[in-house]
């Protein structure tokens, strides 16, 4: 029955292998008897085995028939992403999550793919890539679409290079509580988070980048900084004995959030209660303890630059203690840019613009199935054949935080 049960709770292929006991063990030693009797269910010894994966070739014998007249009909072909293409959505689906969730590139990947005996280039890798982003912009779109309307939405960006183009391209990511939405801008601008927020409001986790302040004035979204952000920049300057002490009461910060984690408060009213008792006096003390060495370092000085970013950015830092549903930092948007930061040692580089935007398309759906643990593989496999007849009024039931296996 515990095997059974744990069958039931894990996603890993159980095997349960019965082991007797060997013949010459099956005499007791003390007094020689022969008739032993099972205890229990026996002692489980789990041993994690890896099994090499395979790719499956399926050769579709279609038959035809013909008449006297002349009249030849043949069986329909599979269901293909494309036409007379020799690769399943499933295959595309591996493709795709092998590029954005681990970041192999495609020359690796057409090794791998050879030595499990399956021939396709990088030419054809790389069209299959595309034509995926293709046809699954209708679920991206619907994706950006749903951004404004979160409440609190986290948002970062980092670079990356378009070849043949000397300034540096971006990959910007937007967090909300359903999905992670990635945009490719060949500039840093505000234009970007002003086409994917507008006029919306509610909250925005951000730095002190000024491409975010076109959609964080009066009116719009209120700006959340990043305490993680103050405390880099004042652990940098550890070297100096006063960083201690901002370093201690930041880390308590923390501690007052994992307190409420642990209780299972996050983002409720007695959250906020928390905070507002134990937080905002560590926060007072924090910006206490930067108003008084801030004539100790010269403005231009690493400290005094550390100081001078916790002290104008204080009302921003401190918006946590204000909206239970923010966090006290930016990290879920600069994990999300792990991905691209990886790509980027790995593959380099983009091809071209409509590259860049192809990729953002295919990590959305990858980070966003992985945010709501739901596999990547089988809802691309899955998807990349639904989206070419569902209905175009509903097609944020595909999204991966509300799609349903068929």
């Amino acid at each position: 029955r515990r095997a059974a049960a744990e069958l039931r709770s894990t996603k890993v292929q159980t095997v349960i292998v019965a082991v007797p006991v060997p013949p010459e063990a099956c005499k007791c030693p003390t007094c020689g008897g022969e008739k032993l009797r099972n205890v229990g269910f026996g002692k489980p010894s789990t041993v994690y085995e890896y099994v090499p994966g395979y790719l499956r070739k399926r050769v579709f014998q279609r038959q035809t028939l013909s008449c006297r007249c002349g009249y030849i009909v043949t069986a329909p072909a599979p269901d293909r992403v494309g036409e007379k293409t020799r690769y399943a959505p499933s295959f595309i689906a591996h493709l795709v999550f092998t590029k954005c969730s681990s970041s192999m590139p495609q020359y690796r990947l057409e090794k791998e793919y050879r030595n499990l005996g399956i021939p396709v280039s990088r030419s054809t890798m790389c069209s299959l890539f595309h034509r995926g982003a293709s046809e699954l912009r209708p679920i991206y779109a619907a994706a950006c679409a749903l951004v404004p309307a979160a409440a609190d939405v986290h948002a970062d960006e980092t670079s990356i290079r378009q070849i043949n183009v000397e300034k540096r391209a971006y990959i910007w990511d937007f967090v909300t509580p359903d999905l992670i939405v990635y945009c490719y801008a060949p500039s840093r601008s505000g234009e970007t988070p002003n086409r994917i927020l507008g006029d919306s409001q509610g909250r925005l986790v951000v730095d002190q980048h000024t491409g975010y302040n076109a959609v964080t004035k009066p009116g719009k979204r209120t700006r959340a900084g990043c305490l993680a952000h103050a405390r880099r920049k004042i652990f940098e300057n550890g070297e100096h004995p006063e960083a201690q002490e901002a370093l201690d009461l930041i880390g308590a910060i923390y501690v007052v959030e994992r307190e409420a984690k642990e209780a299972g408060i996050v983002g409720t009213d007695a959250h906020l209660a928390l905070r507002k008792l134990r937080s905002r006096p560590l926060f007072a003390k924090l910006l206490t303890w930067g108003r008084r060495h801030r004539r100790n370092f010269e403005p231009k000085s690493g400290m005094g630059r550390a100081i001078r970013y916790l002290l104008k950015n204080f009302r921003a830092l401190g918006c946590f203690l204000r909206y239970a549903t923010i966090p006290p930092d930016n990290n879920v948007a600069e994990a999300g840019l792990r991905r691209v930061a990886l790509g980027r040692s790995n593959f380099l580089f983009v091809g071209h613009e409509e590259s860049g935007h192809d990729l953002a398309v295919l990590y959305t759906l990858v980070a966003s199935c992985e945010k709501k643990g739901v596999n990547p593989i089988e809802y691309l496999t899955d998807v990349l054949m639904r989206v070419q007849t569902h209905p175009a009024h509903r097609i944020e039931e595909l999204l991966p935080h509300r799609w349903k296996p068929p």
